[in-house]
């Protein structure tokens, strides 16, 4: 009997373009009614999940979501944090240094409500991704002007060329020290050591009382791939990469056909 559902955000519960289809959120509603847990698993910060999560219209439910690839843990009814982890500002520093002799590589930073990025200007690819979740990038020149927030997790953007170069050289180094994913094309991210999606969904089942048989997990990322092992019924989307389909057990239709809701529908309301 599933208790919890995980659920991925972009290519998952979003189409592609960045809506959430109306059978997604009846289902949703319904596994809700039907005393399910209903868990938001994403990277995006609070900015870029507060609208959508509003249009499931949760009014009633004590829900969740795992924002910043697992690095914060809130509570919907007031999004205040449940838990979090954060970089330290030796590790903001480090993660300046690898960048530094990579022009092109625009390193941000996101904590509870502020998308930092360090640059005298906002760079364009860097104001799109920001776009995406309802905010502004804000520049810094220098990690040292970071007061005592927390910071969640840190993004280097780029071209996907550019991107390849810095990750084929940096990886080594930076995964030694951070949770590291290539998350989209122009995107590579770094956690504290040790956070994931699933590192946070496995307290949270715990605190909750749920096995992780009692899981579903839902996605189509490299993100979501230790998630998606975590949980007893794992569901790659329809437009998943193929390495998340071989993790997965079972596949449902893509984000653009509803395939949350008929995942919902085939493993967690039967």
């Amino acid at each position: 009997m599933i208790k919890l559902i995980a659920i991925d955000m972009d290519g998952t519960l979003l189409n592609h373009d960045k809506k959430i289809p109306e059978d997604n959120i009846r289902a949703i509603r319904k596994a809700a009614e039907a005393g399910i847990k209903v868990v938001i698993c994403t990277g995006r910060m609070q900015s870029g999940v507060i609208p959508y999560f509003e249009q499931l219209d949760f009014a009633g439910h004590d829900e969740y979501a795992i924002l910043n690839n697992g690095c914060s843990v809130h509570h919907t009814s007031d999004w205040s944090l449940h838990s979090y982890e954060e970089l330290s500002r030796e590790d903001v520093a480090l993660l300046a240094k690898a960048s530094v002799d990579y022009p092109g590589v625009h390193l941000t930073f996101a904590d509870k409500t502020d998308y930092t990025v360090l640059d005298t200007e906002v760079p364009e690819i860097v104001a799109y991704d920001a776009g995406l979740v309802f905010t502004k990038a804000k520049p810094v020149n220098d990690v040292t002007v970071f007061g005592n927030a927390p910071i969640f997790q840190a993004m280097y953007l780029a071209d996907k060329e550019v991107l390849d170069v810095f990750q084929e050289e940096q990886e080594a180094l930076l995964s030694e020290k951070f949770s590291t994913v290539r998350s989209q094309s122009y995107i590579y991210e770094a956690m504290p050591t040790g956070v994931t999606k699933a590192s946070a969904l496995a307290k949270l089942s715990a605190e909750l009382g749920i096995s992780p048989d009692e899981v579903m997990a839902i996605g189509d990322a490299e993100n979501d791939l230790e998630m998606l092992e975590f949980a007893g019924v794992s569901v790659a989307m329809g437009n998943a990469s193929e390495t998340v389909k071989a993790v997965a057990k079972y596949e449902t239709a893509t984000c653009d056909d509803a395939g949350v809701a008929r995942a919902i529908e085939t493993y967690a309301l039967v």
